[in-house]
This record gives C-alpha cells, sequence and structure tokens, in this order.
C-alpha cells in the first residue's frame, strides 16, 4: 500500500491538544401533529419560525445558523 505522507504523522503529532466535539442533544423532544395546512401555519406563526409540511424537525428557540466560511483554517504564511 502507499503511503499517503512520507512522515510519521504519530510523531509530529505528540503533544497536540485532543480534538472534543460534543454532540448537541435536546433537552426534550415533543412531535407534534396537524390535520391542516392551517393549523401548521398557525403553529409556524405562533412560534415565530419557519415551517413547511416538508419540515422534520427545529430548534426552539431557533438556532441561528454557522457561516461554514468562518469555520475555515488557513495558514498565515
Amino acid at each position: 500500500m502507499e503511503q499517503l505522507f512520507e512522515l510519521d504523522w504519530q510523531s509530529e503529532w505528540q503533544g497536540m491538544p485532543e480534538f472534543v466535539q460534543n454532540k448537541e442533544e435536546p433537552f426534550a423532544m415533543v412531535r407534534v401533529r396537524f390535520e391542516t395546512q392551517e393549523d401548521l401555519e398557525e403553529f409556524a406563526r405562533l412560534i415565530g419560525q419557519k415551517l413547511t409540511p416538508k419540515t422534520k424537525s427545529i430548534w426552539h428557540p431557533e438556532k441561528q445558523k454557522v457561516s461554514k466560511q468562518r469555520l475555515r483554517w488557513r495558514d498565515a504564511t
């Protein structure tokens, strides 16, 4: 098998901090069912969020999406 890196990455990464990303789990989940489109629209208005018949889940209060552009790593050189 061809080696991807010529360097021994394990020795190069000694002392580096471990990356841990905890999965954000909800405190509670509630399934809500609507008989009509009007009921769905009324509920969306009441909670102040956009909902469609295709909406599978939401966070409440609504979470702002983080721009992926801000998450990029750039070399300063």
